[in-house]
C-alpha cells in the first residue's frame, strides 16, 4: 500500500469488555496494507464526518484494533454494536503536544515529572493538556495543574486513578 491510498470498510463498534470503553477490528492484513507488522499510525473518518488520529494496534486482540473514544460515539451518535462506516490511511505527519507555558514551567521545575510526561505516549500527553486547557476558571486550571504534578509524580497516565 503506498501512503496516500486510502482502506475503506464497514465495523461494528465493540465494547471492551467490562469498561466504557470501545474498538473497532481492523478486517485486514496489516502487513499487506501498510507494510508493517507492529502499530501503524493512522488518520480515520468515521461515518464520513468525524476524523480521528490514533494506532491500530493487536492490544492482545488476536487482530489489530482501533480505539473508538467516547467522544467519538457522541458526536457520531452510536454505541457499542452500531455499524460505522470507516476509511483509514496511514499518518505520517508528527504528532507534537504544544504544552501551555504554565505547564512548560511546571515541568521545568519538576524535573522527574518532566521525565515522566515526555515518556507518555502523544494521546497521554495530549489528554493532560487538553483536560488543563479545558478549564473554564483560572481556579479550576490551577487545581488541575496541581493535579496533573501529583499524577506525574506517581508515574500515572491521565485515565490512571
Amino acid at each position: 500500500m503506498t501512503s496516500n491510498q486510502k482502506v475503506k470498510f464497514t465495523a461494528v463498534i465493540q465494547q471492551n469488555e467490562g469498561m466504557d470503553a470501545a474498538y473497532i477490528e481492523f478486517p485486514f492484513d496489516l502487513q499487506e496494507k501498510f507494510g508493517v507488522k507492529g502499530q501503524v499510525r493512522v488518520k480515520a473518518k468515521f461515518d464520513n464526518t468525524f476524523i480521528y488520529r490514533g494506532s491500530l494496534a493487536k492490544m492482545g486482540f488476536n487482530c489489530h484494533i482501533l480505539g473508538i473514544t467516547k467522544d467519538i460515539r457522541k458526536k457520531l451518535n452510536k454505541t457499542f454494536g452500531d455499524k460505522i462506516n470507516v476509511q483509514i490511511e496511514q499518518d505520517f505527519a508528527i504528532r507534537e503536544v504544544i504544552v501551555p507555558e504554565d505547564v512548560s514551567d511546571l515541568l521545568e521545575q519538576n524535573p522527574k515529572a518532566k521525565e515522566f510526561f515526555d515518556s507518555l505516549s502523544f494521546t497521554n500527553r495530549k489528554e493532560y493538556v487538553s483536560w488543563i486547557e479545558s478549564a473554564k476558571k483560572e481556579e479550576t486550571r490551577k487545581q488541575r495543574i496541581k493535579l496533573l504534578l501529583e499524577k506525574l509524580l506517581n508515574h500515572k497516565k491521565f485515565i490512571d486513578k
